[in-house]
């Protein structure tokens, strides 16, 4: 039946037409944007994966900053101890030149004393935004490192940078060596050769009273092969019977955590003292090189008070400067090992950024051949889809031809 109320042919014809041309708005729209997800009514599923992952792209940018903020941090502090190991390695040179007899030990001294200096202004200055790492003032550090995802639960990791002291502060000796076999033995300092194969020294702690007594802070520290070993003081070693011997026996477990080949070490007491048995079995040369620093003096306050004036004082020195050496390259070393862990993870961070940027890519972005070919098939339908509407269009026109 015609009728010139209904034309259903135009009716079919006209929506297609519109549904031809919402199709052509979509592609187009993702053509343009670049985008086949844009918004969440694109594809929800989709699209709310793409945000959580977007959030922790941008999280890691921020990560990425702080890394180079504890970088530039951590480099302070590693060139500032890299240029005090140079000073102590110039002031070393000075005590092995005092050694001999027929020198100008007051210039020695004196030279001694600048570079002593130069350490001072170099540990004051050695700060990056008001964090100074080699001062002392800061026990350690924390760097944000990553944000961890599991599901919904998000968390942060850091990378911990350990501060060192390398400070001169204000030192008092205490008579804490006192004696030795064959060792050259000062208030505070105590050293002596260890012949391998079957060398041996002894290091003796005395209980100290008076100004002689430990306190809370101070520490004790042996150098041997390039390696220290330390001990340091608490409250509770103070209220001890014999604080000597927890000392010793402090010194004794921490000088074998070194794991230096060849190396034994006894502890026994005698009376008031306490001492360490050192015993050489292996198939090199060691020398042993003990210090004491009291609390408040920094890592090199054995520098305060150093004198190499006098044969004594230069032998006294000799023993206590290669302590400071090797806590100096300690703390060099440490500062590298963090650096090097901080660029190789905001390496790791930015790359995984990256890789996260082109996961998000493969489920929101425009596969631009694909809607190439779509735009052109749907342009084509749009052309016939009007076409047939306008000959559908025309249908009621012969019912005229029934009228004539």
């Amino acid at each position: 039946m015609s009728s010139i109320l209904t034309n259903s042919s135009a009716l079919t014809a006209l929506q297609t037409l519109k549904s031809i041309h919402n199709n052509l708005d979509s592609v187009t729209s993702e053509v343009s944007s670049g985008k086949r997800v844009k918004e969440a009514q694109d594809n929800p599923a989709i699209w709310s994966v793409s945000k959580v992952i977007n959030t922790d792209i941008n999280s890691f940018k921020t990560v990425s900053d702080n890394l180079g903020f504890g970088l530039a941090t951590v480099g302070v502090a590693g060139n500032a101890s890299q240029t005090i190991v140079e000073n102590l390695g110039e002031i070393k040179n000075k005590i092995i030149a005092a050694q001999s007899s027929n020198v100008d030990r007051v210039k020695l001294q004196a030279d001694l004393t600048a570079y002593k200096e130069n350490i001072i202004n170099v540990v004051k200055g050695a700060q990056f935004n008001g964090l100074n790492l080699i001062s002392g003032t800061t026990t350690s550090t924390s760097v944000l490192a990553s944000i961890d995802r599991s599901g919904a639960t998000v968390t942060a990791t850091s990378i911990t940078v350990s501060g060192q002291n390398l400070a001169v502060g204000n030192y008092t000796a205490k008579t804490v060596f006192t004696g030795s076999d064959g060792a050259s033995i000062g208030a505070d300092v105590a050293g002596f050769a260890l012949n391998k194969t079957n060398g041996t020294g002894k290091l003796v702690i005395a209980e100290g009273t008076g100004a002689n007594a430990f306190a809370a802070g101070d520490s004790v520290s042996v150098s041997i092969a390039g390696k220290t070993a330390s001990y340091t003081v608490t409250a509770a070693d103070i209220a001890a019977t014999n604080t000597n011997e927890v000392v010793a026996i402090g010194l004794k477990l921490a000088t074998e955590s070194l794991g230096i080949a060849g190396l034994a070490v006894d502890y026994d007491n005698t009376g008031s003292t306490a001492n360490l048995t050192f015993k050489n079995t292996g198939t090199v040369d060691y020398r042993v090189a003990a210090q004491f620093s009291n609390v408040g003096s920094g890592g090199l306050g054995a520098l305060a008070n150093m004198d190499i004036t006098t044969q004594a004082g230069a032998a006294s020195a000799l023993n206590s400067i290669e302590t400071l050496v090797n806590k100096a390259i300690t703390a060099s070393a440490s500062f590298a090992t963090a650096q090097i862990k901080m660029s190789t993870q905001q390496s790791f961070i930015n790359s995984l950024a990256d890789t996260m940027k082109t996961g998000i890519g493969a489920l929101v972005d425009t596969d631009m051949e694909e809607a190439s070919a779509r735009l052109q098939a749907l342009q084509v339908q749009q052309q016939l889809s009007t076409q047939a509407l306008s000959i559908a269009n025309q249908q009621p026109q012969s019912l005229l031809a029934l009228f004539r």
